[in-house]
């Protein structure tokens, strides 16, 4: 591949926009966000019982009902799984990773949009999805669009 300036200039931009995501309030919060969700103790504790129970749930989920600690385990998986997900660290992470996500969805569409109105870009973001039709509804119109 032959490098033009054109290209270089497109890397040098890619770059730079880059950077300007690094240096951001949204991803200096979730670093914070994250940094206090992983070394805090208790928070620790409750991720760590989640997931030794959720092998276990696993191994239930093959035999379903019918498993002998069935019920036991399901009981136990979402109360650990609220336990985990009220902790006020885990809360305030999953916030910010929602931030980030929204910007980084964001500006996934200005470029596809800079590109093509008609490229696709899955977002897995419904506002941003139903705009564009870039992932497609898939009804061939049935959804009241004009896809």
């Amino acid at each position: 591949m032959i490098a033009t300036s054109e290209r270089v200039e497109l890397v040098e931009y890619a770059e730079s926009l880059a950077q300007m995501v690094l240096e951001s309030d949204i991803v200096e919060q979730y670093q914070i966000c994250l940094y206090k969700m992983q070394n805090n103790k208790e928070t620790q504790a409750k991720i760590s019982r989640f997931v030794k129970l959720k092998e276990l749930y696993e191994e239930v989920q093959r035999f379903g009902k019918y498993h002998p600690d069935y019920k036991k385990v399901m009981s136990q998986i979402r109360e650990y799984k609220r336990a985990m997900d009220l902790d006020p660290h885990v809360a305030e992470f999953k916030l910010a990773e929602t931030d980030l996500q929204y910007l980084l969805d964001e500006i996934s569409m200005y470029v596809g949009g800079a590109v093509s109105k008609n490229i696709k870009v899955p977002s897995g973001n419904p506002f941003f999805d139903n705009g564009s039709h870039g992932s497609g509804c898939g009804g061939g119109g049935s959804c009241g669009c004009s896809a």
